[in-house]
């Protein structure tokens, strides 16, 4: 396997861990997967292992029809999924599926999250639609999610959890968290009576000043002095 094959194997163990450690999902549900860079392959977690105990060889690298070119483990029955967003979205690098609690609320009551905060509309780009129910790990849940998504980063699956989608896999995990962050706060301001949401036109341009401007240029971001993060 290719030196981008074995790095976006890292990646991707590294955040099922934080996935874990977040909880985002319980036990052994959930997945994760990430397009290798330059290379018609995708890393996607396996079937029913803990991500505690997890390793590289572990991971199962398929390609673009699902046939499995590295590793001995089943992959993820929502490869299915995985497979189908990638194919429709040239656009995302890193997909996570979590099963958290207040979007999963969400999930159960059929309620698509309305763009409420701003982080939420820089990462998603706006509402988080429900994509209709079908059963886990069916061709049927990945035409459902493709056709619920359109250019959202996220998607709640009826009666089951949610799909974050990101341009690194470290971005699909930040979806996630602050997607499940947005689910919390929507539920209580529905208790207190009012929510107020982002008009369309401030929607359209929190998503362009993030995808533009946030953050610090790339060089000099590899050149920062060690210990210096970002604000």
């Amino acid at each position: 396997m290719s030196v981008a094959v074995e790095k976006t194997k890292e990646q991707v163990l590294k955040m099922g861990s934080k996935m874990a450690c977040a909880g985002l999902v319980t036990g052994t549900w959930g997945n994760i997967s990430a397009r290798v860079p330059g290379e018609n392959l995708y890393v996607i977690t396996p079937s029913g292992i803990p991500y505690d105990v997890c390793r590289i060889m572990d991971l199962v690298v398929v390609d673009g029809g699902g046939r499995v070119i590295d590793g001995e483990r089943r992959p993820s029955t929502e490869l299915k999924m995985h497979l189908a967003i990638y194919n429709a979205r040239a656009d995302v690098g890193a997909i996570m599926h979590t099963h958290s609690d207040y979007a999963g609320a969400l999930a159960v009551a059929g309620k698509p999250l309305p763009p409420i905060l701003e982080d939420m509309v820089q990462l998603v780009g706006g509402e988080v639609p429900v994509a209709r129910y079908a059963r886990a790990g069916t061709a049927n849940l990945a035409v459902a999610v493709v056709e619920a998504l359109g250019d959202s980063n996220a998607v709640l699956l009826a009666n089951h959890g949610l799909v974050g989608l990101g341009r690194t896999v470290e971005e699909a995990f930040q979806v996630c968290m602050v997607v499940e962050k947005s689910a919390r706060v929507y539920t209580w301001a529905s208790l207190l009576g009012r929510v107020n949401i982002i008009p369309p036109d401030e929607v359209a341009a929190l998503r362009d000043a993030f995808l533009t401007s946030y953050g610090q240029p790339k060089k000099d971001a590899e050149h920062r002095a060690p210990g210096i993060g970002k604000i």
